[in-house]
Order: structure tokens, then C-alpha cells, then sequence
């Protein structure tokens, strides 16, 4: 069962949502693992309800251990903006995988979850991206860490500055 939801309007078309597992901070890390954050967003269907699955699916992963996420945010689209508003989130991990083998997986995930690619700022049923990775600059043309314009972005920025590990925000910010 989905814990209900309590909601909080922090400004104009932005409202944070907390649930039973956004947020969390489970308080325990591993040395010589790399850390990356994750951000999460979606806006076709039951988004936070997928969230909450998506957390229960990583949690089980064998390829990644959940240190932190942050409450979700409701925000307005951006680029195509004739679609519903989307949720996002962000996720702390630590893992084992190389920055292009942790894109590999978060890929799979999203295809797991029903991700379809139509155009670029598509709706979507889940997205994920690498924000970073550990403090990582990495610029292929399949992955560009940090995630460029995460600064300028309220889907990063406002749940970053929930999140009470603050280790991304002392590094990046």
C-alpha cells in the first residue's frame, strides 16, 4: 500500500510531494564505492506511484544500494510545454559500475518502466538521468557528467536542496 500523500506548494506551478520512500536517507556507505545521483521525472500516468515501485525495484538491485532520495516535485514542462505537468526526484546511490555501465542499467530500468523515446522533451512515462558521478566530468556523446544545465533547472536544484546528505550540494554547488 502507497502511503497518501502530503503535498506543499513552495511557488508558482511548484508543489513538493512526500511519500512513504521520497524522502528517505538510509545512513549507512561503503568506501570505494562510487557515488552518483540520479534524477528521476515522469508525467504520464500514475507518476508517483511509479516512483514508489521504482524505488522498491532499485532497492532490490544487485547493481546499486539506495543512500537518499528527495521529496518529489511537481513542476511545469519546459521545451514542449503543451503536456501534463511532470514529478521529479532525485536519488543518491552508491555502486560498482563504471559511469557508462550505470547508464547501461539506468536505460534498461526505463525500458523496464515503459519508457518510450518519441521526441525530445516528450512526455514520459519515467526518465532517468545521471546528474553526477562521483566528481566526475565526463563529456562522450552518450553521457555528459555533470548533467549539463542542472543548474539552472527547478527539477534539480529545489529537491537538491531537500536532501539532507548534502554531499552533492558541497561538491557541485
Amino acid at each position: 500500500m502507497i502511503m497518501p500523500q502530503i503535498t506543499k506548494k513552495i511557488g508558482d506551478g511548484l508543489l513538493l510531494v512526500r511519500t512513504e520512500h521520497y524522502p528517505v536517507l538510509h545512513d549507512s556507505r561503503t568506501p570505494g564505492r562510487h557515488q552518483a545521483l540520479l534524477g528521476i521525472g515522469g508525467n504520464i500516468g500514475d507518476v508517483v506511484r511509479r516512483f514508489e515501485h521504482l524505488y522498491h525495484f532499485l532497492v532490490k538491485s544487485p547493481y546499486i544500494t539506495v543512500q537518499e532520495t528527495s521529496p518529489i516535485l511537481r513542476n511545469p514542462p519546459f521545451g514542449y510545454t503543451k503536456q501534463d505537468d511532470f514529478y521529479n526526484a532525485l536519488i543518491a546511490i552508491e555502486t560498482d559500475l563504471t559511469a557508462m555501465a550505470l547508464l547501461l542499467y539506468i536505460l534498461r530500468v526505463e525500458k523496464h518502466f515503459g519508457r518510450k523515446r518519441s521526441f525530445a522533451n516528450a512526455p514520459r512515462t519515467l526518465d532517468i538521468d545521471m546528474i553526477f558521478y562521483d566528481t566526475a566530468k565526463i563529456e562522450t556523446p552518450r553521457l555528459t557528467v555533470p548533467h549539463p544545465h542542472w543548474r539552472e533547472r527547478d527539477s534539480v536544484v529545489i529537491p537538491l536542496e531537500q536532501m539532507k546528505g548534502k554531499i552533492w550540494s558541497k561538491r557541485h554547488l
